[in-house]
């Protein structure tokens, strides 16, 4: 701890106590993330420019202190939580968003969040569609870290998907530049993608080139309710094999719907309380939604139980409630969840539905599920009373076998969150001891010293043993 003491007594000389921040005010706002589990920093950094990133990352090297960057801090996984102490660097000063109109391009720095970028593209007629829900707050440097995805994900993509070029520093605090300003590169080894979804352990963010495509001229939505959820996911599945892709395609189980309309004092469709539903959103040029919307409607007719169409974004608004609100309203199923961003092959749905149901019988614990059936993306919410050591057991139990299970089918344990502490007792369910050795292999040799972001991924911590803050953040769904 002296040496800590040091070497940050030291960087504040070299910076200034202005920039190099130690009051318990700027420690406390900067020791945890969204899992709300605190981690106190030794320092909390505020660059006024690029160059001071490396600065502190080469003295870090050379005193050996844990370095963690962030944004926002809406990572739900603690990634972006000082886990070993040390230093947290914060990028929200860097926010800059420039875009390129004859291009289809934007210029970005770390610190912008997602709807700055939305927005700005938006006025120049272009769309950047990856939309975490907590896009007003995060930031670009954080979604590129973990890959972030949300609805759009099944048409257009993930972040990884609209990612020309990267500017940064290597952990040493060497600077570097994967890729450039340009739809084309095949110009040496890709390390550009192997930082995006790396979780802030190989390298710092501070600019990215986006790709951004044309703004769709109309949007149309429709909301559709089931008599089960596998009536739901056979209509899925009979959607999907016309080749129809939505540009947002969500599914709420019976457990969700009743949640939201718990939390709004209203029923989804008059006479059908708690049905799972679909909610879906097509998107694109005048010709394209009027074809694919006759599809849907004969779709929704010949599928659904009820179903209805919104006449006006205001009426789209509406539809949306439902999806909107189920996640806060979990919480009076249990004081305590496990959020869990699973991943199922498209053929492995139905299957995945029966097992959920069996997982709820045996663990005696509310599992309400909702997601992106576009790209199989499906948020499972193990819901628990914290205080009660019977209903912990069986939600650890749960959490286990649902990873188990998941990669079992031929999924993955996340698709958007990333791994950080709350999936890492699960990293090696999914990967083979090679693999995990592959990978520590890249991140010794980007990060000799073992620096950048330490104690996530690869050390298992189980978050469920751990009591978390009992705040509120902006972003909480509520």
């Amino acid at each position: 701890m002296a040496a800590r003491s040091s070497a940050t007594r030291l960087l504040q000389r070299r910076l200034g106590s202005a920039v190099v921040r130690t009051d318990p005010e700027s420690l406390y706002a900067a020791s945890f993330d969204s899992l709300k589990l605190p981690f106190q920093p030794e320092a909390v950094i505020f660059p006024r420019t690029k160059a001071d990133v490396g600065r502190v990352l080469t003295l870090a090297n050379a005193c050996g202190m844990p370095v963690t960057i962030r944004g926002r801090g809406t990572s739900l996984t603690g990634s972006a939580a000082p886990r070993h102490g040390g230093w947290v660097i914060d990028l929200l000063a860097f926010h800059r968003v420039k875009i390129d109109a004859m291009a289809g391009i934007a210029e970005v720095e770390a610190g912008a969040t997602i709807a700055e970028i939305q927005a700005k593209a938006e006025a120049k007629g272009w769309f950047y569609p990856p939309d975490p829900s907590s896009k007003q707050y995060c930031t670009i440097g954080g979604n590129v870290a973990c890959n972030a995805g949300g609805m759009h994900g099944g048409k257009y993509g993930v972040t990884r998907d609209f990612v020309l070029a990267l500017k940064g520093f290597l952990p040493t605090g060497e600077w570097v530049e994967w890729g450039t300003p340009t739809r084309k590169f095949a110009a040496g080894f890709n390390l550009r993608d192997l930082w995006i979804g790396s979780e802030g352990m190989l390298g710092i963010v501070t600019d990215a080139t986006l790709r951004l495509i044309p703004q769709p001229a109309v949007r149309w939505t429709l909301l559709a309710s089931y008599r089960t959820e596998a009536d739901a996911i056979r209509a899925v599945e009979r959607l999907l094999r016309r080749r129809v892709r939505p540009a947002i395609f969500e599914f709420l189980d019976r457990y969700s719907v009743q949640c939201a309309e718990s939390a709004t004092g209203e029923t989804v469709f008059a006479g059908q309380p708690g049905r799972p539903v679909l909610l879906l959103e097509l998107a694109g040029s005048a010709a394209e939604v009027r074809e694919e919307k006759a599809i849907l409607l004969q779709w929704a007719q010949d599928t659904a139980l009820a179903y209805r169409a919104a006449k006006t974004r205001a009426e789209a608004e509406r539809l949306w409630a439902v999806r909107r609100k189920c996640s806060g309203a979990m919480f009076a199923m249990g004081d305590s969840k496990l959020n869990e961003d699973v991943v199922l092959p498209m053929r492995s749905y139905q299957k995945f539905i029966k097992f959920i149901d069996r997982l709820r019988r045996s663990s005696r614990l509310a599992i309400p599920c909702f997601g992106h059936v576009g790209d199989g993306n499906i948020h499972v919410n193990i819901m628990y009373q914290g205080g009660d050591r019977v209903q912990r057991a069986a939600a650890e139990k749960a959490v286990a076998e649902l990873m188990t299970g998941v990669v079992a089918m031929g999924g993955a344990i996340s698709g958007e969150h990333g791994i950080g502490l709350a999936k890492s007792p699960f990293l090696r369910v999914q990967h083979s001891p090679a693999q995990i050795k592959a990978m520590l292999a890249v991140k010794r040799a980007l990060d000799p010293k073992g620096i950048l972001n330490p104690g996530k991924m690869f050390e298992v911590f189980p978050v469920w043993k751990h009591k978390r803050l009992k705040i509120s953040l902006p972003w909480d769904h509520k």
